[in-house]
């Protein structure tokens, strides 16, 4: 099957870049019988990244696949965020809550090789797939903190959240590729999408070092509510905005 064809069928199940699509499912393929399956799949409504079995992350690919939330591209403003926090600090000590796959945890890593970075996350399924992005031993099991040595208490430069932030009721309007593959627990965020926000704010602080500070992503249209979730304990904070990728984020430092 050529890039043509491929084109032809994923222009035709209403993919919009169905030229970069095409390329990347022939990259992928190690057969033609292959390329058949991966195509159908996505032709199907299956997410790109569910059938490649990974997502790119500021240049680095990290393992995904069905079942799991994938990181947006957005994501990337809480690994810029990270990073400059972690600026002239010596072997940070991070951690990803709600971590799905753990990919701003391992992108984060892979630029400060010193720091110490755990993950942590509620769903089997997503802690299954974040070990084979990040030290195994390194991805708990637990309900946001819960799970995380008590050795960390006090020791966190940076806790990091892509936490659910999607209103109960806007799930419906969701593309269906997220409502369909993705679990709705790693979308949705309660009544005004900060009902997680306002759980990692009271829980973070214990966890924090002296200096430390918690970013949380969120939307343009919520960043107000993940600011006052953070301001509550006494946090304070920053906006953070990329307008490239569409990225929000709010910092809450100690």
């Amino acid at each position: 099957m050529n890039q043509e064809e491929v084109v032809a069928r994923l222009r035709a199940a209403g993919c919009v870049f169905a030229e970069d699509e095409a390329a990347l499912l022939r990259e992928q393929a190690t057969s033609t019988a292959e390329l058949t399956s991966l195509l159908e799949r996505r032709v199907a409504g299956e997410p790109l990244e569910h059938v490649l079995g990974w997502v790119e992350l500021g240049g680095a690919r990290y393992a995904v696949g069905r079942g799991v939330f994938v990181p947006r591209q957005r994501s990337r403003v809480l690994v810029e965020a990270a990073l400059e926090l972690l600026r002239g600090r010596d072997a940070p000590v991070v951690v990803e809550v709600c971590c799905g796959v753990a990919a701003i945890a391992a992108a984060i890593g892979q630029a400060r090789p010193d720091a110490e970075v755990w993950a942590t996350d509620v769903d089997p399924a997503a802690v299954e797939m974040a070990r084979r992005n990040l030290r195994p031993d390194r991805v708990v099991r637990g309900n946001l903190f819960d799970g995380l040595p008590e050795s960390l208490l006090g020791r966190v430069d940076a806790i990091v959240a892509n936490a659910p932030y999607v209103p109960t009721d806007e799930i419906a309007m969701m593309p269906i590729e997220a409502r369909e593959h993705e679990p709705r627990r790693a979308l949705d965020g309660g009544r005004d999408g900060a009902d997680l926000h306002r759980r990692i704010a009271a829980g973070a602080v214990r966890w924090l070092a002296t200096q430390g500070a918690v970013v949380i992503e969120t939307s343009r249209r919520q960043a107000g509510l993940t600011r006052a979730a953070l301001e509550a304990q006494d946090l304070t904070t920053t906006l953070r905005r990329d307008e490239a990728i569409d990225g929000t984020a709010v910092v809450g430092r100690r």
